[in-house]
Formats: C-alpha cells, structure tokens, sequence
C-alpha cells in the first residue's frame, strides 16, 4: 500500500511538474515591436490550399498573429516564434515580396495592387480582393513600423530584411538581406534627382514591368503622341505649343512611377520612358523602375539647340523639295525639329532626343597652335601652309569669324551633321585649298605687298563658299605669316633700310624742330630787347616824322622861296641872253661885211688883232704849226686850237665868254673855206 502511495505519489509530482512545465510553454511573452507567429501541430483539418497560412484551424503557420503582450498557447500543441515589427529607417524603403495569393499571369513581373491591400497587415482582406505572390508594386515608404506577417511576407530593407521565407535554400545561404534577393542596398534607398555641382541633372526612366512597346517605338510615352496629332489639326497651334506640350511630362498620372499600378492602367509600357524625372524624391521599386542620372539640356545665351526626335509620329518633310539634305520636320515627328530650342533648361530624355548645340554669337576659328578659349571647334586646325610661284613655302596664321543664324540652325546641322563636321569638314578645306591656290599664283613679294587684297578675296570668296550652307561669314584676318629664311633675309635688309631712312628723316625733322626751337628760345631771350627796340623804333619813328615834318616845311619854304629867285634869275638871263644874241648878230653881221669888203683873210686878221688886244689869245704858241700856206696859215691854226681846246687865263676852264669865241670859230671856219 506505501508502495503504491509512493508511486501515485511520484506521478501526481511528475503530473504536476508537467503541468507547470506545459504551462510555462503555452505563456508567450510578446515583445512591444514583435508579433508571435503561431504554428499549429495537430489539427483533424486538412489544408487543401496552395497557401502555406491556414485560415480555418488547419495544422501549419496560422493566419492570425499574436501581438504585444502575454499570451497562452498551449505547447506543444501550438508553438509560436517572435518576429519584429518591419520598421523602414528614414532614407530607406521597404520593397514587400508575397508569399501568399494567386499566381502572377504569365509574363507579368509584378503583382496587382488595390487600395483594399491597405499596408499589407490584413491578409483576408489581401487574399480575398484577388492579391498576388511576388514583388508587390507599391513600396513602405520611410519611417514604416508595422505588423507584417513574417510567413505571408517578406520585406526588404536596405538595413535588414524581415520574415521567414518559405524557401529553406534562401535560408541556408545566410541571413536574409538584400543581396539575398539581387539588390545591393543603395537600390533600397529613395531615389534623389538633385544638381551635382554645377550640373543640372534629370532622371533617366527604365521601367521593368508592363506590355512591350509597340513596333519602331524605342522609347513608352502614355497615350503615346495622340494628343500631338490633336494639337496639329489646329493652325492656331504653333511649334513652341508643341514643344511645350512634349515636355510638359505626364508624370503626374502615376505619381512620377511611384504608383506603378496608375502608370501600367494608364497605358504604360516596359522599357525606356519618355519622360524623365526632374529634381525630388521618389518612392521608386527597384524591381520595376530603373532611374540614371543624366545632363539636362541646357541652352546658353549666344547658342541654340537644334533638336534631333528619334521618337514621335512618323517623319513628315516641311522643308520643301529644294532641300536635299534630310528632313526637316514640325515638333513631335522623327526627324530633326525646324524649330530650335533657345536659352532655358529643358527636361529632355538625351536617350531619345539628341541636341545639337549651335552657336549663335560671332564664332571665332583660328587656323593656328593656339586655340580659341571660348570653344574648342578649332582644336583640330592648325596653320595653313602654301607655297609661292617660286617654290618659297609659307606659314599662315588665319582667322575667320562666321555666324550661324539661329532660324537657319536646323537646316545648317541637316547639312553637316554638327559644328565640329562644319568646321572640319566643309570649312577646313575651303579655307585651307583657297589660300593655297592663291598662293602658287603669286610671287612671295607680290603676296607679302598685297596682303590686304589677298585678304579681300578670301572674305568673298569663303562668304559665297559658306551661304550655300547657310552661314555668314563675318570676317578672314591673316594673323601672322612665317616665310622661309632666304626671304626673310632680304624682307629684312629692305626693311633695315626703310628704318634707316625714315630714322634719318626723323633727324632731319629733330634738327628743323631744333632750329626752330632755338629761335623760340632766342626769340623769348631776347624780348625785353626787342621790346626796348620796338618801343626806340617808335620813338625814331615819331622823331622822324617830326624831322619830316619840319623838312617838308623847309622844303616849301624854299621852294616858294627858290621858285621866286628862279623867276627873278629867269628875267635877268632872258634879258642878258637877249642882249648877247643882238650883240653877237650884230657883230655877225660886222664880220660879214668885213668879209664882204675886205675879204676872208683880213677880216680873219683884224678878228685875231682885236682878241689879243683883248688879252684873251696866246701871241706865241707854245706848238709851231708851219704847213704849205705859210705862216698866216700857222697863225691861223694856233689860233683855232687856242679856240677849241686852249685854256682860258684863269688856270684851264672854259672861256668867260665863250658865244664869242664861238661865233669867232665859225667865222674862221667859213674864211678858211673861201680860201
């Protein structure tokens, strides 16, 4: 009987150290940021579902989690394991994987989603509005602290990531994280469109759920280009709406892709985007949405962008049937855009729509080492060598300034493609081949003395060259020209000697300047001399017009004075002269009676008897004259030379009286001749 007491008495104990242990395991102690997912063992139900939760009592994981606090379970029937609520740290979003719901359609990469669905805490409500397994397509946005069912989701984080998959392999490999699923973390993050630096950046969209695009398309615009199409039936309409209209971005139908589900119900389409996302944050699943970073357009001032559209409605030519260099075509259709961008930022996928950047200001290429600081179209271009007609080469440094109007850009990148072709291209031979045949045209002197007309040329003919491709060309300067050493040889020689020459005109100025410098300077030494002299030549002056003065006053006097005694003397000689010339005709006329009554030679004796009675003739004569007639004759020629050049009594001058001795000689003369 004691033995029996004892053993009912170790069962009871047993029973009872059972019972508290039974008890100990069916109390569950739920953590505030946990949940107990309950696993049941035995159950009479049997699952006859494809889901791993059993909703209605069945053995397995159970639908219904066990939230904070102190909850029975009885063990072993029952186990439950804690699981921490799926929390997103900010900067981070939480990427929702089902494991539970119907099967994805075929092709499709993502599951449907409704608004029933609400945070996926609630798997009736999930299952029973049609929920699918897989990557579901809205993600927890950060700061997320919710109760999710570890079994019927799986949630990733960029930290961590939660629930319990039901694939053991995953398991095996590790904990779980984001690797575990393909992504690296940075992909869990929200995506940023920001500057970097001084660069204006757009979001480039890939997305990587949805219908395939249709046929030619290489890029999914929602509703496609229908509302272009529209907008052309209108003449009102003009190419800035349009463009207008293609980059105002449809975004907003989906939410910039972060309602996946709106974007794929609007039309949306595997593949590349249309429409990039501009600066902000976005809620973007990596599993369906790609985003890189890409350069916005931006278009300067003094530049346009012409636009070449590998997207829109089918190509349609405006630019006439003269033009044979592509298509030129109304914003919205394939083909390079009539209607260039100017300065602004525009939202342009650069995968679809390449820019041209033309610019518009004076574009200034140098042929030469150096290249322009402004642009590097030139880099390529270097010095134009050319040789003369006598096989000298030369070196030429040139600059050509063009323009490119900015309504006439399209058409000059149709032409060429883009700046740099035009420069290399078209602008590079004609420059290079025009100043080469110039040169083996003219002797290197020629060229060196008409720079200037070679220039000229240059500048029409590169002018009418570039308006066949629609650009000005604004000026061709020749900057510098290298010539061969045995030119510059003699350029230099010449040129030594123009310098020495105008050097010697210089000094030939230096010295005039000189002089005339040192006459000033005299000039300015000498002017208080001057102004003494001046002011004596005054004072002269004023004395001598006071000395004239009383000079023409004497001078009237005596010429009043003179003109009197002139008249009286005039009275007195016209008295005396009339009296002499009565007295010399009257003895005229005595000597001609003589003559008549005595004859020549008497009357010539008593003439001579009576001259020097009167003292007035030499008796002896100081030269004998004899001749053939005797000694009256010598007489007679003494007496003639006494007359003729004889001297009179007073010491050699002319005869007091000379009318007589006049009127004696002819008298003499006429008795010579009747002898």
């Amino acid at each position: 009987m004691g033995a029996v007491l004892v053993v009912l008495s170790v069962v009871a104990f047993v029973l009872a150290l059972g019972a508290v242990y039974v008890a100990g395991r069916s109390l569950i102690v739920i953590g505030p940021a946990q949940v107990g997912l309950v696993t049941k063992r035995v159950s009479k139900r049997h699952n006859s579902s494809d889901t791993p939760i059993a909703f209605a009592g069945e053995a397995g994981y159970q639908a219904d989690l066990l939230m904070p606090g102190v909850r029975f379970k009885l063990w072993p029937s029952y186990t439950v394991a804690r699981y921490p609520w799926v929390q997103v740290p900010a900067g981070e979003i939480g990427v929702v994987i089902a494991q539970i719901g119907a099967p994805l359609p075929t092709g499709a990469k993502s599951a449907i989603h409704r608004p029933e669905f609400g945070n996926f805490t609630d798997l009736h409500a999930f299952l029973s509005h049609g929920g699918q397994k897989g990557v579901q397509r809205p993600v927890l946005p950060p700061g997320t602290l919710i109760p999710v069912h570890p079994v019927a989701f799986l949630v990733i984080t960029a930290s961590r990531a939660y629930g319990l998959p039901i694939d053991r392999h995953m398991l095996m490999r590790g904990p779980l994280s984001p690797e575990s699923f393909g992504l690296v973390p940075n992909q869990l993050r929200v995506t940023v469109i920001a500057p970097q630096g001084d660069q204006d950046l757009v979001g480039i969209v890939t997305t990587l759920d949805g219908p395939p695009l249709p046929p030619a398309d290489i890029a999914g615009r929602i509703g496609g280009f229908a509302d272009i199409e529209a907008l052309e039936q209108n003449p009102a309409v003009g190419d800035s709406e349009l463009i207008e209209t293609l980059l105002g971005a449809k975004n907003e139908l989906h939410n910039n892709y972060q309602d996946f589900q709106a974007f794929l119900d609007g039309g949306g389409r595997i593949g590349l985007q249309h429409d990039p996302l501009l600066y902000g944050a976005y809620l973007l699943n990596p599993f369906l949405v790609r985003v890189e970073a890409a350069q916005m357009l931006v278009v300067n001032q003094g530049e346009v962008a012409v636009i070449k559209s590998y997207v829109g409605l089918p190509t349609l030519d405006t630019s006439g049937p003269e033009f044979k260099f592509g298509s030129i075509v109304q914003p919205g259709h394939r083909g390079i855009w009539r209607e260039a961008l100017r300065t602004g930022k525009y939202p342009l996928n650069p995968r679809i729509y390449a820019a041209e950047k033309v610019p518009t200001f004076i574009l200034t290429l140098n042929w030469a080492d150096a290249s322009s600081v402004a642009h590097n179209l030139d880099a390529q271009l270097s010095p134009i060598e050319g040789k003369s007609r006598e096989g000298f080469i030369f070196t030429i440094d040139l600059q050509v300034q063009i323009h490119v109007p900015d309504t006439k850009a399209p058409k000059v990148i149709s032409m060429v493609g883009s700046m740099q072709n035009l420069v290399n291209e078209v602008l590079q031979a004609a420059v290079g081949n025009h100043f080469r045949n110039t040169l083996q045209g003219l002797e290197a002197v020629r060229f060196i003395e008409t720079r200037d007309e070679v220039q000229a040329a240059a500048m029409e003919a590169i002018s009418r060259y570039l308006a066949a491709y629609e650009v000005e060309t604004r000026g061709v300067y020749i900057q510098d020209v290298t010539f061969p050493e045995e030119l510059v040889g003699v350029l230099t020689r010449r040129e030594i000697a123009n310098q020495e020459k105008a050097t010697y005109e210089q000094q030939k100025d230096a010295q005039t300047i000189r002089i005339d410098l040192e006459k000033a300077r005299g000039t300015a030494d000498m002017q208080a001399a001057l102004a003494q002299a001046q002011v004596s030549v005054d004072i002269n002056i004023a004395k001598a017009n006071a000395r004239k003065a009383e000079a023409d006053g004497e001078a009237r006097f005596v010429e009043l004075t003179g003109a009197a005694e002139g008249s009286r003397r005039r009275a007195i000689g016209l008295g005396e002269a009339a009296a002499t010339e009565a007295l010399g005709l009257a003895r005229a006329k005595g000597y001609e009676a003589q003559i008549r009554s005595l004859g020549s030679g008497p009357t010539a004796a008593v003439a001579i008897a009576n001259a020097v009675s009167e003292g007035k003739i030499t008796v002896v004569p100081e030269v004998l004259v004899t001749g053939s007639g005797g000694a009256f004759e010598g007489l007679a020629a003494s007496l003639m030379r006494s007359l003729n050049g004889g001297h009179a009594a007073n010491g050699g001058g002319e005869p007091n009286n000379p009318e007589p001795a006049a009127q004696l000689r002819k008298a003499v003369r006429r008795a010579t001749r009747t002898e």
